[in-house]
């Protein structure tokens, strides 16, 4: 059962690696992979408390999915009203340094205020907003 286990796990996470080249998405390999170490640790494994170990993961994946679609919800209706004007008009500075320092503190900030899934979610919208260039996006991000 390990060994099954162990070549799943491996199988996955090259698929992962490899996202490109098979042109397919890397939160669907991984929820494949889950659900096949799941079914192979069910079928194989004699734990008696399996039932209760896979709804407990399970509620606590539930949670996480549940909160990002709710925060991700809400930055979208702010992006959408024009919420982020506030920040990006008072922001001039187009020296590169500069906008990255000044990135860092609002994070810092906001991050004391909100969670950071949520904080994270809010500055890749500002930097959607104030650099197009996916390149510079990334290493700002």
């Amino acid at each position: 059962m390990i060994i099954t286990m162990i070549l799943i796990f491996v199988l996955g996470y090259l698929c992962i690696a490899l996202e490109h080249k098979l042109r397919i998405d890397k939160a669907a390999i991984a929820l494949l992979m889950c659900g096949a170490l799941w079914t192979v640790l069910s079928l194989l494994g004699n734990d008696a408390q399996i039932g209760t170990q896979l709804i407990e993961q399970l509620g606590d994946t539930s949670e996480i999915l549940f909160f990002l679609i709710g925060a991700m919800t809400i930055v979208e209706l702010i992006d959408r009203h024009g919420g982020f004007h506030v920040i990006t008009d008072h922001i001039k500075t187009r020296n590169k340094r500069k906008l990255l320092w000044l990135l860092s503190i609002i994070t810092f900030f906001m991050s004391a205020v909100l969670d950071n899934m949520t904080t994270t979610i809010i500055m890749i919208m500002l930097l959607r907003r104030m650099i197009s260039g996916q390149k510079e996006r990334w290493i700002f991000a």
